[in-house]
């Protein structure tokens, strides 16, 4: 597989996660359908389900305690530097993009 068919299998490949974010089917990501894909892991990991990921629920077991807000205000902050056209949305070269700082 040459360097084009590299390009081509990933494109395919975010196109299909796009289309699981994508719960509206517009073509597109917004910052609720990215909050709601991206916060399993948090939900993962709050064994007890209070909204808050204390110490022995880090990865590690240590570490400071992150609410449930703290960790949509840093997904909604990776969103806004993924967002390179600033039009509120992700598409598919968007998301394809490695992470901006």
């Amino acid at each position: 597989m040459g360097l084009a068919g590299a390009a081509s299998a990933q494109v395919t490949q975010t196109r299909d996660y796009l289309e699981r974010m994508d719960t509206d089917g517009d073509g597109r990501v917004s910052l609720a359908e990215y909050q709601a894909w991206m916060r399993y892991a948090f939900d993962q990991m709050d064994r007890n389900g209070d909204g808050v990921l204390a110490p022995e629920e880090l990865p590690g077991g240590k570490g400071r305690p992150i609410t449930l807000a703290e960790h949509m205000a840093k997904l909604a902050a990776a969103f806004n530097r993924q967002d390179i056209n600033r039009d509120g949305f992700l598409d598919t070269r968007e998301l394809a993009a490695p992470p901006q700082r």
